[in-house]
């Protein structure tokens, strides 16, 4: 019998449609509704003028997936169950708030102490101001609504329905990798890549957008709750992307290390895939399990 979401189990949608059939329809229509806003970066140039431009059609490719899934669960089921739009305890809330601070914190920290990229107090004054708490709130509220768009695909939807017909390691690849290709047109297209040769950014992309993959579907099969995912990513991106940025000055041995596109978040990420991998015994018996 199932368990409510908030205990850490797996909503159930209500119909006993193939889950392939599901996870096939969902990403073809993922990547049909993401290739418009794709296209539409593509053909825009990056410079000052289009910034906000392009930043809507970042937003709006990144909930390709939501509106994908949400479409294949109404026109497949009929209904919109199974997304774990439960809060589920607070904290799995507080894990996927804290865990991006701390890990931008442990790698920035990193190199501000090794002087790969050194401390850079100019801005310290206006970011731990009071003046700056508005403007810090809007960038919170702004990227967790940007990466709510991709979470409810992945792991709102993408992860439970596989996990209706195989087991966690499984999963977990899979959704990874199909995320991780998600990202590729905008690498190669849409200028989503580090200071570096392409080949770089796809060197240190790939194993930590795998690793991260396996630790959002941890979270989200534990937890019982998508809202965990999104608060992940939310903070990750503002964190890694902005906040911790501001604070470090530039250098080249400091590009190659840091962010997104760093040498240092793809060993982070392995890393803590592994750990979250060892204790994947400790997760709620997935459907699958049950057949």
């Amino acid at each position: 019998m199932a368990l409510p979401a908030s205990s850490g189990s797996l909503e159930q949608s209500g119909r006993p449609t193939d889950p392939k059939i599901m996870v096939v329809t969902f990403v073809i229509l993922t990547f049909l509704i993401s290739s418009v806003f794709w296209y539409l970066t593509s053909q825009t140039p990056f410079v000052a003028g289009n910034q906000n431009q392009l930043m809507l059609y970042a937003v709006g490719a990144m909930w390709g997936p939501a509106l994908a899934a949400v479409a294949t669960r109404l026109v497949l089921q009929r209904n919109l169950k199974g997304f774990g739009f439960g809060l589920g305890k607070p904290v799995w809330l507080a894990v996927g708030l804290l865990l991006p601070i701390a890990a931008g914190l442990f790698m920035f920290g990193t190199a501000w102490l090794s002087g790969i990229a050194p401390f850079n107090p100019d801005k310290t004054a206006t970011i731990f101001s009071v003046t700056f708490i508005p403007a810090f709130l809007y960038a919170i509220v702004f990227n967790c609504f940007a990466a709510a768009g991709e979470e409810f695909g992945w792991r709102g939807f993408l992860v439970p329905e596989l996990a209706r017909c195989m087991g966690f390691t499984e999963l977990a690849l899979i959704s990874g990798a199909i995320w991780t290709v998600w990202h590729f047109p905008m690498m190669f297209f849409g200028g989503y890549h580090g200071a570096g040769p392409i080949w770089y950014s796809l060197a240190v992309f790939i194993p930590s957008v795998m690793g991260a993959g396996l630790i959002l579907a941890w979270l989200r099969l534990a937890s019982g709750s998508v809202w965990v995912a999104v608060l992940f990513h939310g903070f990750w991106n503002y964190f890694i992307q902005q906040f911790y940025p501001a604070l470090t000055a530039t250098t080249d041995a400091g590009q190659t290390m840091l962010g997104e596109f760093g040498w240092f978040v793809a060993v982070f990420y392995v890393a803590l895939a592994l750990v979250f991998w060892y204790f994947r015994d400790r997760l709620p018996k997935l459907p699958s399990e049950g057949v």
